[in-house]
């Protein structure tokens, strides 16, 4: 491509022309996209990554997961670059709507599997494995029942973290994010459990036995 061809792409890229002259050029990139250029949704990536990632950050609250749906989005818009008709908006109101949609299932995917593994955590306090010793089995199956019970007398959110915690093998960082918390009100609700377990288990389940405060 001559120098000064470039160059002109360059500018119109910064300079930010008309809507008008703009949404045609967008729509001619679709078409080379179309066509198999990777230059020409590079160009449109320059042109509305941006806008498309400030959108997604506000729906998923995450950088994370800001980059992957404007990744998904331009993803399809590769595989399926007829997907995009022209008659019905600009490439740009395309993408945007596009992206948002790919932020939405990615926050609904995400919250889905913080559901399962609160389900999972739950569960495990419910039936917890036995180890191989008959012994150790019935001991085991006694302790559990004494903080089965002292945990159903926590207030809900000091059980969910300490179930977490204690069956899932989650941080209280990681308790935070999963259910979505400050990490100090984790932190407190985790104190604040331990304490009122100590006293419900004294002389029976031994500290250790119970989740750190550390986690």
């Amino acid at each position: 491509m001559p120098a000064h061809v470039s160059g002109v792409a360059a500018a119109e890229h910064n300079a930010a022309p008309p809507q008008g002259t703009a949404a045609a050029h967008d729509a001619t990139l679709v078409e080379q996209i179309a066509a198999g250029r990777q230059d020409a949704l590079a160009a449109l990536y320059e042109r509305h990554g941006t806008a498309c990632y400030r959108l997604a950050r506000q729906i998923t609250a995450s950088a994370s997961l800001a980059e992957d749906a404007v990744q998904d989005a331009f993803v399809g818009l590769w595989r399926s670059p007829g997907s995009y008709q022209r008659g019905r908006g600009t490439v740009r109101s395309w993408l945007l709507g596009l992206t948002h949609h790919k932020a939405v299932d990615l926050v609904r995917r995400e919250a889905a599997e913080q559901r399962r593994a609160t389900a999972h955590a739950a569960q495990q306090a419910v039936d917890p494995r036995s180890p191989e010793d008959p012994a150790a089995a019935a001991w085991s199956q006694l302790e559990a029942a004494e903080v089965r019970a002292a945990l159903l007398e926590l207030p809900e959110t000091q059980r969910q973290a300490l179930t977490l915690a204690y069956y899932g093998g989650y941080t209280q960082s990681q308790i935070a994010d999963l259910t979505g918390v400050p990490l100090g009100t984790v932190k407190t609700r985790m104190f604040t459990a331990m304490r009122r377990l100590r006293l419900r288990l004294a002389g029976f389940a031994p500290v250790a036995t119970l989740p750190g405060e550390g986690s």
